[in-house]
C-alpha cells in the first residue's frame, strides 16, 4: 500500500471516498460512513457532521442541529433545526421541513447518523407553556467543548414565556456549573 494511501486512509478513518467526492475536514474531524443517494450524490457522515454532497453542491448539517433522523425501507429522513435566535445563553431552534434522502447503497451510515445524533444529547426535558410546550435539550456541539442549551417550541407556544425559561434555565444552569467546581 502506497505512503499516500495509507496517509487517506488514516484521516478519513480509513473510510474511502467515493471518486469525485471532496469532504473538507476541520480540526480532529474524520470520516465515519459514506452511503450513495439512490438519485445521485452521497451522503458522507463525519465526526462533526452529516454532509449532503448532490449535483456538484455541498451541505453540511452539524450533529446538534439534527432534531431528528429516521431510517426505514432504505430512506433516511432527517429533520433540521436553524437557530431563531438567543435567550440568555440558549438557542432558539425551529425545525425545518424533513428531508428524504433514498440511499442505494447504505452500508454503515444508518447506524453512524444515530450513534452521532443520539450522543449528542447529553439531557432532554419538555416544559409545557401556554400555547404549547417546548423542548429543552443539552446538546455537545461536535468539536467544541462543554454543552449548548437548546429550546425547540411547538407552534403556537408564547414566544415570550419560551424566551423568559429559555433565559432562566440557561442562567441556573451556568450557576450549578459553576458552583460544581
Amino acid at each position: 500500500m502506497s505512503w499516500w494511501r495509507r496517509f487517506t486512509e488514516k484521516i478519513t478513518g480509513g473510510v474511502r471516498l467515493p471518486e469525485g467526492v471532496r469532504v473538507p475536514l476541520t480540526g480532529e474531524e474524520r470520516i465515519m460512513a459514506v452511503a450513495e443517494l439512490a438519485g445521485g450524490g452521497h451522503l458522507v457522515a463525519t465526526s462533526y457532521a452529516l454532509v449532503v454532497a448532490e449535483d456538484e453542491e455541498q451541505r453540511r448539517i452539524s450533529w446538534h442541529l439534527v432534531s431528528k433522523a429516521v431510517w426505514g425501507n432504505d430512506v433516511l429522513v432527517v429533520t433540521e433545526a436553524a437557530e431563531q435566535g438567543a435567550a440568555g445563553e440558549a438557542v432558539l431552534l425551529a425545525d425545518l421541513p424533513p428531508r428524504r434522502y433514498p440511499l442505494a447503497q447504505p452500508a454503515k451510515l444508518p447506524d453512524v447518523v444515530h450513534a452521532r445524533v443520539t450522543g449528542s444529547i447529553r439531557s432532554t426535558h419538555r416544559h409545557e407553556l401556554p400555547g404549547g410546550g417546548a423542548w429543552f435539550v443539552q446538546r455537545k456541539i461536535p468539536g467544541r467543548d462543554g454543552v449548548q442549551l437548546q429550546v425547540r417550541a411547538d407552534p403556537g407556544t408564547d414566544e415570550a414565556a419560551v424566551r423568559a425559561l429559555a433565559a432562566d434555565v440557561a442562567r441556573k444552569l451556568r450557576e450549578a456549573q459553576a458552583n460544581a467546581f
